[in-house]
């Protein structure tokens, strides 16, 4: 199927080293350009206030992307050293061959991304999807489970007209009218469940099949190889273990008016009073446990790395990528958790 094709072929391109080698006394802050999306997560409110600049020393700048696949782009040209991406577009870059790493689980999704009918469209259940259209991002976490959603109903995805949208331009077509239904997450997820039926969540989804999603940070190979800037990843992972910390601790502080959820809303384009509801929807797991088996520890056998295996070999059933690797714990990293865990 022509619109299942893979999203780019991607090249691993060398990165540069943001200064020249100076004497410590006098050298320039280093720099670093970190991709991300407009998810609703908690570490927004550290990003906002620039604690990563503050416990680094690093100059970092925010770029902010239209999706996984753009951040799994930007990785691969070089133009950003670290990028937040679903678990879809992480396990369609490693098969491609980008140089990346997995090194900390930004949520769990849960039921933060769901397929939700646009009232009007004659559509009430999943297979009343034959013949209508789906706008989506490809290549992402809610395409991957928009797939399993349609197969486990009986519905075959070619049956459906699924078109490669980015957030926002989700957002403008449910409001022209010009798709039945959508996959997507938050802040578009709120808006259109205000005129829509959510007809699965990827919390079921994953409940269902067995095929869970997840976000995640990923960082460049050869970047993260350097001493120092390994040392910024492994300060960037204790910023964002505290960040969640303070949200699963005190969640009931975290309302439309407080510094934290005005913060996560400037940044990811959501509204305050949707942000709460947002967060809940998420889980949030700490570095012990994703230092554990459960998420990036035990090789192999590691939550994420069979997470990537399952969704990379669903892709290439479904055309979007042309090769599975045998292993997908090549592309995780838990030593800069086990180390925050510890």
């Amino acid at each position: 199927m022509k619109r299942f094709q893979a999203f780019i072929n991607l090249s691993v391109v060398s990165l540069a080293l943001a200064s020249a080698a100076v004497s410590p006394a006098h050298a320039d802050p280093r720099e670093v350009v970190i991709g991300y999306q407009d998810m609703v997560v908690p570490w927004r409110y550290a990003q906002a206030t620039g604690e990563v600049e503050k416990a680094t020393g690093y100059k970092v700048t925010y770029r902010k992307l239209g999706g996984g696949a753009d951040v799994i782009r930007a990785l691969a040209s070089g133009s950003i050293q670290l990028g937040e991406a679903g678990s879809s577009p992480i396990a369609a870059g490693l098969s491609q061959g980008v140089d990346i790493s997995l090194f900390w689980i930004l949520d769990n999704i849960n039921d933060a991304e769901a397929l939700v009918a646009r009232d009007g469209s004659g559509v009430t259940k999943i297979t009343d999807l034959k013949g209508k259209k789906i706008g989506l991002p490809f290549v992402s976490t809610s395409h991957f489970h928009a797939l399993v959603a349609l197969q486990d109903a009986g519905v075959n995805p070619s049956t459906v007209k699924i078109v490669n949208l980015r957030p926002p331009e989700v957002a403008a077509a449910w409001e022209r009218g010009d798709i039945d239904a959508t996959y997507i997450w938050d802040p578009v997820l709120a808006t259109v469940k205000k005129n829509g039926k959510v007809l699965i969540t990827s919390g079921e989804v994953a409940k269902d099949s067995g095929k869970a999603t997840f976000d995640g940070f990923v960082v460049s190979r050869k970047f993260a190889q350097d001493k120092d800037n390994a040392a910024f990843v492994e300060n960037l992972v204790k910023i964002l273990a505290a960040t969640d910390a303070q949200y699963r601790d005190n969640k009931s502080a975290w309302t439309a008016t407080s510094a934290q959820v005005q913060a996560v809303a400037k940044e990811s384009g959501a509204t305050p009073a949707d942000v709460p509801a947002s967060l809940a929807l998420y889980a949030f797991p700490s570095a012990a446990e994703q230092a554990s088996p459960t998420w990036l520890g035990g090789g192999r056998q590691s939550g994420a790395a069979k997470s990537l295996a399952a969704t990379a070999s669903f892709l290439k059933a479904q055309g979007t990528i042309q090769n599975v690797l045998p292993d997908y714990s090549v592309g995780v990293d838990p030593r800069f958790v086990q180390q925050a865990a510890r």
